[in-house]
Order: C-alpha cells, then structure tokens, then sequence
C-alpha cells in the first residue's frame, strides 16, 4: 500500500505561516523553520501590544489634558477631581480631544468648573 502523505494539508499549513510572515526581514519570510517561530512570538506580542496599547493612550490624553488645564492654573488631579464633584462625566479621550482640537471649548468647560 503506498504512503500517504496529505501533501495538501501540509503545503497549506506551510503557506498560510509563510502568509503571516510576508515583510519580514531574510530567511524569516521565506524558511519555514524560522519563519514558523517568529510568526509564533509574533503573536504573542501583539497579544501584549494589544493590552499596552490602552495603557499607552490613556497617559497620552492624561498627559495632553495635563498640559491643557496647566495654562489655566489647574493641576490634572485637581482637574478631575472638580470634573467629579460637578457630574460631569467626559472620559480622558473626549477631554483630550476636546484640550488639543478645540482649546476655547475646553477653557470654557474648565471655567465652568472652576
């Protein structure tokens, strides 16, 4: 009886790593060996960047509302602690947007709460 092989299967697991691994850089692209571990750490980082990427955006409008509410005499956590106590209720991503693309808006609001 001859041997069985799957040749199909296998040359489409072959292909699809190698489809993941399309601009990286030498033999990462192009040898299966390699190409198949890098692909695989890959993931995982951008399972973890995934994550990161939240945290990131999060200092970055904490840091531009900082900025903002600075040039009115106000700390961050002054800021927002204000922002409570009044009920209002804008997250750090609309404050931020608010601080960098429309600035008169946002000096009204921290007028409004100061």
């Amino acid at each position: 009886m001859p041997r069985s092989v799957n040749a199909v299967a296998s040359r489409a697991r072959r292909k699809r790593i190698l489809k993941q691994a399309k601009g990286f850089y030498g033999k990462r692209k192009n040898v299966y060996t390699v190409a198949k571990n890098v692909v695989e750490k890959g993931m995982t980082y951008s399972y973890v960047g995934r994550k990161l990427k939240k945290r990131e955006y999060r200092r970055l409008w904490i840091a531009r509302i900082n900025a903002a509410v600075r040039e009115e005499g106000l700390t961050y956590s002054q800021f927002i602690n204000l922002l409570n106590t009044k009920g209002i209720t804008l997250d750090r991503k609309v404050l931020a947007d608010l601080a960098m693309n429309n600035p008169e808006s946002f000096k009204a609001l921290v007028g409004q709460v100061k």
